[in-house]
């Protein structure tokens, strides 16, 4: 029996000078409800979804009810999750009028034997799915990242949330969950639908990032600290080398990984990223600004 462990992620486009008590609380209590669940025996694909979907409904973060709409005045929606232990995946892209992309993403995994569904055929599953709709957008979307340090239309502005998690089966998950936030062109699709850029999870280490997402796909940035850990790299190295390469390609954002000793990482070359996480011996610890590694 592995002693749980996880790490989340509420979007590198913290700004100082910002209050983010709520989305501290908030963090804290997404952990400590999921402790609970891990607690319990809980597998870590679900904790995972159900992690993440905590922080899409909650409206905080630039993700799921925290979305802000493209050039064209629509809400379009991403995520991805990956099971370590069987190399199982599911994600959508671009999709609209669903509430939980994330839910979306394990319907994708569980029902077809596809990986990655985009437009209109995601929205057309996601009905056929019976998942929750959004009936009136203008009303339940909240637009978190007016106030984010994100960039200004035209750039590559960003907004994520995450969650990775080790089960006390020693089984890893990860997902990842994103909305953008206002600039983006219509059917634009950046790194956290796309295994191996935007999210990671195998026998070893699980990941998910959030930043300008182009860099992260130009790097394969999540896949790329799996493939570091397996080659015997520390989790923590793997994760600062990888940021090291998107910065040096000009690139903004952060990452969080967790091995399968519940050893977390979570390195960010933006002004901070809104994170929090329980430790092996069942601490919670939440961070923004503060570089702890």
């Amino acid at each position: 029996m592995s002693r749980p462990a996880l790490i989340l992620h509420g979007g590198a486009g913290a700004r100082r000078g910002t209050d983010y008590g709520a989305e501290r609380e908030h963090m804290a209590e997404v952990v400590a409800r999921m402790a609970g669940l891990l607690a319990g025996g809980a597998a870590a694909l679900d904790v995972a979804v159900e992690a993440t979907v905590m922080l899409e409904d909650c409206g905080l973060y630039v993700a799921g009810r925290g979305g802000s709409p493209n050039l064209a005045g629509q809400f379009e929606l991403d995520a991805a999750l990956m099971d370590g232990a069987t190399g199982r995946v599911g994600a959508v892209a671009a999709l609209q009028g669903f509430r939980n992309p994330v839910r979306a993403a394990r319907a994708v995994m569980d029902r077809t034997p596809h990986v990655l569904l985009a437009g209109d055929g995601a929205a057309r599953f996601a009905a056929g799915a019976g998942l929750d709709r959004i009936d009136d957008p203008e009303a339940w979307f909240t637009r978190a990242g007016q106030g984010e340090d994100n960039h200004p239309p035209g750039t590559l502005s960003h907004g994520t949330v995450g969650c990775c998690v080790l089960d006390t089966q020693g089984r890893l998950a990860a997902a990842t969950s994103t909305a953008g936030v206002f600039g983006k062109l219509p059917g634009r699709v950046g790194d956290t639908p796309i295994v191996g850029s935007g999210t990671w999870a195998d026998a070893g280490v699980a990941v998910s990032c959030t930043g300008q997402g182009e860099y992260f796909l130009r790097t394969v940035a999540a896949a790329r600290v799996g493939w570091a850990v397996e080659a015997g790299a520390a989790v923590g190295d793997a994760a600062r080398d990888v940021m090291a390469a998107i910065g040096g390609l000009g690139g903004n954002g952060g990452l969080i990984a967790l091995d399968r000793q519940g050893r977390v990482a979570h390195p960010f070359n933006s002004q901070g990223m809104k994170r929090a996480w329980l430790t092996p011996e069942g601490e919670v610890r939440v961070a923004v600004f503060e570089r702890e590694d």
